[in-house]
């Protein structure tokens, strides 16, 4: 397929999007950015959670106020489906046979039950490249296990090894990572496994059926705690701020609520680096400071001196001091700082788009750029059910009258 400078490299592409929530959401949304044309389905009888929560104005439940939903479903089309109606099962296999792709993160067997199982979708199109996403996976003693993203992350090892460095002679408690880490990571492993797929089948002509875990997705990217058990039979522990190679290294408190700066020092020169940028103390000099190694073994000692430095600023006066030596430093932003960073903004991070039913939001823009063929964002998320006509009259040939008789029926609902 020839893409062109205007369009994006997924351009002539078709997605057929059954993922919800965010693990289900993103690989679709990174799809419409890179020019793919996404059909969401959704149903009224179970909304997507993304969909629900309180409502931003007003006090009344709205489906259309989820700034989330609004970040990783925008670009797409929405149709609706009450896939418990053998009609509307019917409509959707209609749907897949003129898609190129389907995604779905239900539970194992859940699609194969309703009728929408791969070996069926690809009986009617061959060509098909099919991704099912998952928590454990579609086989195993865990694939039936039901799991969230925390979850993940505690049964990865992942949450096992971050928490508060432990006092002497205790055992560190896992505080886990407060993050969608797992969701995310199992997403982005997905988009990789799909345009893979589309590559192949360019040369065969066929599809593929993709099974991703997202245990297995973030177990993968845990490769220093892994390798340290590998080599030295060490069980890696909840360590805090601890860095086996870097003191000083962590967040530093600042001038002002809350306020905090990231420094990490790894080499002498880094190290002279802050010194100067200190002033000099006199306590830099002492001998427990002398060598990495002695800041290492003395690293709690430094924290707290370093403290009351970096007391006396606010992390910009202090990142701009630390910079300018040559030191690795920078301010724990919060969400309001990201959003309004002049880096960050001038880099895209994010861009204003209108949506009906909250006006203008700032959406995420993709991570990365393409010279010739940029990623952007197509449209507003939709409204619920906002594309049925469309859809199915434009994609499958249907009129008014039949529409309107399977939403009338709960059908296209």
């Amino acid at each position: 397929m020839t893409v062109n400078a205007q369009q994006g490299p997924l351009s002539g592409y078709r997605v057929l999007d059954f993922g919800w929530v965010l693990a289900g959401a993103v690989p679709g949304m990174i799809l419409a950015d890179m020019g793919a044309e996404v059909i969401k389905v959704e149903t009224r009888q179970r909304m997507d959670y993304m969909r629900l929560g309180r409502p931003i104005i007003g006090d009344q439940p709205d489906p259309e106020q989820n700034p989330m939903f609004h970040n990783v479903n925008r670009g797409k089309r929405s149709i609706t489906l009450n896939t418990t109606q053998p009609e509307a099962v019917e409509l959707a296999r209609g749907l897949a046979a003129k898609c190129d792709v389907v995604i779905e993160n239900f539970s194992p067997g859940v699609m194969e039950r309703i009728g929408l199982g791969y070996e069926m979708l690809s009986g009617d199109n061959p060509r098909l490249v099919m991704a099912s996403i998952t928590s454990n996976g579609q086989t195993g003693p865990l694939r039936d296990l039901r799991a969230y993203a925390p979850s993940i992350g505690a049964l990865s090892g992942l949450d096992s090894t971050m928490g508060y460095e432990p006092a002497e002679g205790e055992t560190g408690r896992p505080l886990g990572l407060k993050h969608a880490y797992a969701d995310l990571c199992g997403a982005l492993h997905a988009v990789f496994a799909i345009t893979s797929a589309l590559h192949q089948r360019r040369r065969t002509g066929r599809g593929q059926y993709i099974d991703v875990s997202m245990l297995r997705a973030t177990v993968a990217t845990m490769g220093t705690g892994l390798m340290e058990y590998e080599f030295t039979g060490r069980v890696p522990q909840p360590r805090g701020n601890y860095d086996p190679v870097m003191a000083p290294y962590g967040n530093y408190p600042c001038q002002g609520e809350d306020q905090w700066v990231s420094i990490a020092v790894r080499t002498e020169a880094e190290w002279q680096g802050l010194v100067r940028a200190m002033g000099n103390p006199a306590w830099a000099d002492e001998p427990i400071f002398a060598s990495r190694y002695a800041r290492l073994n003395h690293r709690r000692e430094l924290d707290a001196r370093l403290s009351e430095w970096t007391r006396e600023r606010t992390p910009w006066e202090a990142t701009e001091l630390l910079q300018n030596h040559g030191v690795a430093a920078f301010p724990v932003l919060d969400a309001e700082g990201r959003l309004f960073d002049p880096h960050f903004q001038e880099r895209g991070l994010y861009s204003d788009i209108e949506h009906p039913a909250l006006g203008t939001e700032p959406i995420f823009n993709l991570m990365w750029q393409l010279s010739r063929t940029p990623p952007r964002i197509q449209r507003h998320a939709p409204l619920l059910g906002e594309h049925n006509r469309e859809v199915f009259c434009g994609l499958l040939g249907m009129d008014d009258a039949e529409v309107s008789r399977l939403e009338e029926e709960q059908v296209i609902w």
